[in-house]
């Protein structure tokens, strides 16, 4: 019975003058969300609201499950559109809506009235009274409750009148493209794609740079990851994921420099790496899953020891989160069993046995130096092999 969604969203609200180049956003972000949906859509924004108008036969579930991965949107409503018709005609719409959407019983309700038509004749709080009086003499077992009703109707009065009761949640957060491009380390772990989706409810879109080690990792190792970042991609949009083959440049760091470093160096090559294409694609900042004293490579020494190669900035969304934290939200956006799945990165191949955990940058230049005959080559080859693969 519904053919039109209400989209309400929050932050927008205070975006002043500015306000419409984010509901602007948002309309772009859910007509792309529903480019595969069964059923025809139409998506546009009218006086602070935002609706959905579903134009043919279409799948309610499908809908409302890809509305809440719209970030932006705080809640879906599930809407009757009826024209104005007076006030007498509208209670008769409301009970409609009641006898089609509720097994009416004795159940408590509340009626909660927005007039943004000032030149409707009646005020919000009279229009409600009218329709709650309507509804109990309709249903005499119902009964009012203002503080916890069971049944919240509200009605909004514009050009047209819509009805509903429902306010199903969204992901809320900022429109993806709001906030500029970062590139995302993403790896076949939990955190980083918990990390990119963090970042992306803040209306960033997303880049992703991963490593590949062949054939030390698999094409099923890098099959996940892709993976990975089509989930991410269901709530940030496209992402361009470059696939780099770092096995050279990893053989080579471990022939040449204390095993106990190689964490620590690896990384910072990555980062270099990362860096590269960020600023090839107009990115502003890196994205990592790092979370303090998680491994060795996380405390405090080894973030600033990595942090030291890069000149744009690094953000580290979950750094404040405990594993258990990460995992739950890794469950809730779908990523967590495709990341439990047993194909290793090249961080888990080449990992020392007993890391530095408070690495010495000075020591870790040091070490670097006998690098110098043929990494600049290295890191040039494996720039110029990587394969880019736009995930959708």
């Amino acid at each position: 019975m519904f053919k039109t969604f209400l989209i309400k969203y929050g932050e927008i609200g205070i975006k002043g003058k500015n306000r419409h180049l984010f509901e602007d956003a948002l309309v772009k972000q859910i007509r792309y969300a529903l480019k595969d949906a069964e059923g025809e859509f139409f998506v546009y924004r009218n006086q602070g609201r935002i609706y959905v108008d579903c134009n043919s036969l279409y799948d309610y579930d499908e809908v409302v499950e890809k509305l809440q991965k719209v970030f932006g949107i705080v809640g879906i409503c599930p809407v009757v559109t009826t024209e104005d018709k007076g006030l007498e005609a509208l209670g008769t719409d409301v009970i409609d809506f009641l006898k089609n959407v509720y097994d009416i019983r004795d159940q408590s309700f509340k009626v909660m009235t927005r007039r943004a038509r000032k030149d409707y004749p009646m005020e919000s709080m009279e229009i409600s009274a009218y329709l709650g009086e309507r509804i109990l003499q309709a249903f005499p077992d119902m009964k009012v409750d203002v503080h916890h009703p069971e049944i919240m109707l509200h009605v909004e009065i514009r050009e047209k009148i819509y009805i509903y009761s429902k306010i199903i949640p969204g992901p809320g957060g900022m429109p993806v493209g709001t906030n500029g491009k970062a590139m995302l380390l993403l790896s076949g772990g939990i955190d980083s794609p918990v990390a990119g989706y963090m970042i992306c409810k803040r209306g960033v879109k997303l880049d992703a740079t991963y490593f590949h080690a062949p054939p030390y990792t698999s094409e099923r190792a890098k099959e996940k990851v892709v993976d990975l970042a089509r989930i991410v991609a269901q709530y940030a949009g496209p992402i361009n994921l470059h696939v780099v083959n770092f096995t050279d440049i990893q053989l080579y760091i471990y022939d040449q420099c204390p095993h106990d470093e190689l964490t620590i160096i690896m990384r910072r090559y990555m980062m270099k790496i990362a860096e590269h294409f960020a600023r090839q694609d107009g990115d502003l900042a890196l994205v990592t899953g790092e979370s303090i004293g998680q491994v060795a490579s996380q405390t405090m020494q080894s973030l600033a020891a990595t942090n030291e190669v890069c000149t744009m900035p690094v953000f580290r969304p979950l750094i404040g989160f405990d594993k258990q934290e990460i995992v739950d939200v890794s469950e809730k956006i779908g990523t967590y069993e495709t990341s439990i799945l047993p194909y290793e990165d090249c961080c888990t191949i080449f990992v020392a046995k007993h890391p530095v955990t408070k690495p010495n940058l000075n020591v870790i230049k040091r070490s670097e130096q006998k690098l110098n005959e043929k990494i600049d080559e290295l890191v040039r080859t494996a720039i110029e092999t990587t394969e880019t693969i736009l995930v959708e």
